[in-house]
């Protein structure tokens, strides 16, 4: 099965009064829309940003510091219905499933991306919606009346469709509703709801930004990873990715790369999700030579799966020889690739021994590793 998804960025944000586009105001030191684009690409095979005309360069900007390509970019329209429209017809025929995302909600769960989908394939359509707590009444003529919450909900985004279903809908009707299954409705068709979740809030006004801020300082994890590996001849040299020259290189099972190793371990950890060799024994075949760059990039898969995503990392190479220094940026831009990191995120330091102990006698090398993820769930 095969998901589009549809990422919503084209809003003038005017409640916010941030005087820019609120899907590029900063949350954390990154641009908003960022993170729900991060918490959409585990689940999707193919992604759809639309943002307002004129503004491309913007996004694609902030798309490539963050390393999150490819993202398709489809311009938006004058109302929301018209952005979600011109994202449709960029939607590759062969997509089963297609979620609609508003960009002004940065926190959509794994859990909640992944119950919709399945309500989409069960169902045609399935929205995210919270039942209303308190209790409700309306104004008429100068007087107030309770209204029963019973039954009542508070629909969410993503929305997800089968595709069919959702392109039918919007031929169908060139209404503008407040939200994309109410065309689907208007079909005669059932939508059905899935659960929600109270922190995938929208972002309107600067009270919602301060929430989020919180959210953002507040879910923070630490984990260390450490990692060793024997220098013997006839391997290659890699380290953070980078073929480096020399003599010998490191043993292991796959391409023994012992920084990223003690990097997939310190993320793990701080995710509580065990170590490297939990996940990729050296008893699997599979993983026999295997880079370590895709590692790393698994590793990432799994915290996604589990509700983190990575803050940013800290790598202490420990070397006689070779001179590391002039390999480190390189090392950088791998690392900030495969996590989706800007490289201002990723620090990767080298330094010796003096001569001391197993990595002084050039017998091997080692890796140190701090690690910092976000709670996404």
């Amino acid at each position: 099965m095969k998901v589009c998804g549809i990422l919503v960025a084209a809003g003038a944000g005017t409640r916010l009064q941030a005087g820019m586009n609120k899907a590029l105001t900063p949350l954390g030191g990154e641009p908003l829309f960022l993170y729900a684009l991060r918490a959409l690409r585990p689940f999707c095979d193919h992604m759809i940003l639309v943002v307002r005309e004129g503004e491309s360069g913007l996004f694609e900007e902030a798309l490539r510091a963050a390393h999150q390509g490819p993202v398709h970019l489809a311009t938006g329209g004058q109302e929301r219905r018209h952005s979600v429209e011109n994202g449709l017809k960029e939607v590759p025929g062969d997509a089963d499933i297609v979620l609609i995302h508003d960009a002004a909600r940065p926190f959509p769960g794994p859990s909640l991306i992944r119950r919709v989908i399945q309500g989409a394939a069960a169902y045609g359509a399935a929205v995210p919606a919270l039942p209303v707590k308190d209790t409700l009444r309306r104004q008429e003529a100068g007087l107030t009346r309770t209204l029963s919450r019973e039954g009542v909900f508070q629909v969410q985004t993503p929305q997800g469709f089968q595709r069919d279903l959702i392109l039918r809908a919007y031929a169908h009707s060139p209404r503008s509703l407040t939200d994309d299954a109410g065309l689907v409705e208007l079909l005669g068709e059932p939508v059905s709801l899935s659960e929600g979740d109270a922190r995938n809030f929208k972002i309107t006004t600067q009270e919602d930004k301060k929430m989020a801020e919180m959210m953002v300082s507040g879910a923070s994890r630490t984990g260390t990873g450490f990692d060793v590996h024997r220098l013997v001849p006839g391997r290659a040299l890699i380290l953070g990715g980078v073929v480096i020259p020399h003599g010998t290189g490191l043993l292991g099972h796959s391409d023994a790369d012992a920084a990223l190793h003690a990097l997939c371990d310190a993320l793990l950890g701080a995710c509580a999700l065990g170590d490297i060799g939990q996940h990729f024994p050296d008893s699997r075949e599979e993983y026999r030579g295997i880079p370590s760059l895709k590692l790393l990039e698994k590793t990432r898969r799994i915290m996604a799966d589990s509700g983190f995503c990575p803050l940013q990392c800290d790598l202490t190479i420990v070397a006689q020889k070779p001179m590391l220094a002039p390999h480190i940026p390189a090392m950088r831009r791998n690392i900030a690739q495969a996590l989706g990191l800007r490289e201002e995120k990723v620090s990767v330091k080298a330094t010796t021994t003096e001569g001391l102990g197993f990595e002084g006698r050039e017998e091997g090398i080692s890796a140190q590793a701090v690690a910092m993820v976000r709670e996404t769930a």
